[in-house]
Formats: structure tokens, sequence, C-alpha cells
């Protein structure tokens, strides 16, 4: 992914699942025909966007996927997401996110993330989930990149995050976000805690069969996980043509607009409080990052 780091499993990082869902194999052709086959649902959502949210609930695993076409060129996109210190921007806009800090190790790059119990917590204060971020394929005509990370908060584990994307013929980009973990017995009485307390009211975005409103429970969970790490991508993404540091305000207004926009689902603050929050943590990261490279020297 807010609240506390329990409800931090429902609504900071990922998704959630008793045991974490494989990541879909990619390539080319496939993310292509999976375009050709949601022409329909592209154009005609409840999202106002060409846009498709999945979720699946099965023995063992709860996953999201979705499926977007956005405005920026797949060229520009491509050599953005390659960079993890954009992937540390993109992971900076959720709520609680406090930091990212990008390290070298080996054959992947290890992104340092910091999350809260509270919004107004420092980094300082937060929980530690080590990313490893691996760019696995990187063509003309096709990208993925993957976020893993062995443990995560009370009790979770085996983060996978991943993201890919291929050109289309009109100049925009078609993206496919995918991500799932693992948890165990604390991160599921944490999880029951927070859909039968805070979280009891809160729904997803896929209508219940039968016009029963909106899903809710653990597939509501995971499709408001999906959507706010949706609009994180897609805002860096819109603000490429900015340099740093307004490009990091410019995304971050563009995300805090799309939780308005879908205020049943995503909302949890102010814009103003949000933005003056996301300031400050932006300027003790640019603070940090340097710092970190110079002690790997």
């Amino acid at each position: 992914m807010i609240r506390t780091l329990f409800a931090a499993l429902a609504a900071s990082l990922l998704a959630f699942g008793a045991g974490a869902a494989q990541t879909p194999d990619g390539s080319a052709s496939a993310l292509r025909a999976k375009h050709e086959s949601l022409q329909s649902r592209l154009r005609d959502n409840a999202f106002g966007k060409p846009l498709h949210l999945e979720s699946t609930e099965s023995s063992g695993a709860l996953s999201g996927d979705v499926y977007a076409m956005v405005a920026t060129p797949f060229a520009q996109a491509a050599a953005a997401l390659a960079q993890p210190e954009g992937w540390c921007e993109i992971l900076m806009l959720q709520f609680n996110v406090k930091a990212c800090l990008a390290s070298p190790k080996a054959e992947a790059t290890v992104l340092d993330v910091r999350i809260t119990r509270r919004n107004e917590q420092t980094a300082a204060q937060g929980y530690k989930v080590a990313f490893d971020y691996r760019v696995v394929s990187r063509a003309p005509d096709y990208v993925q990149f993957r976020l893993d990370a062995a443990q995560g908060p009370v009790g979770t584990r085996n983060y996978q995050i991943m993201l890919e994307a291929a050109p289309l013929a009109d100049g925009r980009t078609f993206v496919h976000l995918f991500y799932t973990y693992a948890y165990g017995g604390a991160g599921k009485i944490a999880m029951q805690a927070y859909l039968s307390g805070s979280g009891k009211d809160k729904v997803g975005f896929t209508p219940v069969a039968g016009g029963q409103g909106l899903v809710g429970g653990m597939r509501g969970v995971i499709e408001r996980n999906t959507m706010r790490y949706y609009l994180a991508i897609e805002s860096f993404l819109g603000a490429l043509g900015t340099a740093p540091p307004a490009r990091f305000e410019q995304a971050a207004g563009t995300w805090i607009a799309g939780t308005e926009r879908y205020k049943r689902q995503l909302y949890e603050m102010d814009r103003a409080e949000y933005l003056a929050m996301k300031r400050r943590e932006y300027q003790a990261q640019s603070s940090a990052q340097p710092q970190a490279q110079a002690a790997q020297r």
C-alpha cells in the first residue's frame, strides 16, 4: 500500500494470498493478444479511461492485475522504468511509504523501502522492506520489470510486483501490472481484524454478481491496492516531461487527484495535507540518496 502497520497489509503495499500467486510469463505477442481481447472492456468501463482491473481469489492465493493504455510513448516509458530511482518515486507516492533508497547488488538493485504505521510518522520510524529490482526483458517492442521481497511486515513474505509494457500503433503504450504476496498466521489475524474493523465497509471496483453492490473483503483489498499502484505508475509516466524535483510534485498532484476521483475506494487524506507531507519526504529522500551512494563506495 494505513492507520496501523497491521492495516498496511491491506492498504500500503500489495495484494495478499495464503501462497503467493505465480508471476505471469510475459512476451510482446502475449501482451498484444491481451490488448486485442480487452478492446471492448477498455472502451466501456466504470473507470472513465482505457483500463481493465481483474482480481482473483483461489485456494491459497489472491492476485491483482491492471491492464491499461497510457499516453506516454513506449520508448520514453521503457527508459524511465528501467531506472530504479524511478521506481522509488512510484513507491513513494503511496500514503505511508516514507523513503526508498536504491543501491546496487550483484545481479539486481535493492530498493530499501520504509513503510510506517501511521501517515504522520517518519522514515526512521518505518518498517524496512528490501525489494530486489530487475529488468527482466528489454526489447524495442517489449519490456518487463520485477520487484521481489522475501520478507515484509507482520509475517508477510514473497512479495512480487511485475510490470510489462508494449507499444501501440497509435503511439500510446499498453501496460500490465501484476502483484501478490504471501502471509502467515499473524498476517491472517491482522487482515481479519482490519476487515472486521476499520475496513469492514470498504469496497473494491468489481460489481458483485446479481447487482448487489461492489466486491468487498479480500478482493476489495487487492483491488484498492492494485488501483493505487497503477495510478502511481500512470502519474509518474505522465510527469516525465518535467525535470526533478518538480516531476515528483506533479506526479503527487496527479496521484492524489486519482484517489479523489475514486473517492469511495481510495480516499484517505486531504489533498493539501498529502502534498505537504510528500514534499517533506521527497526533500529528505533527496538528501539521503547521495549519502547512501557515497557510503557504498
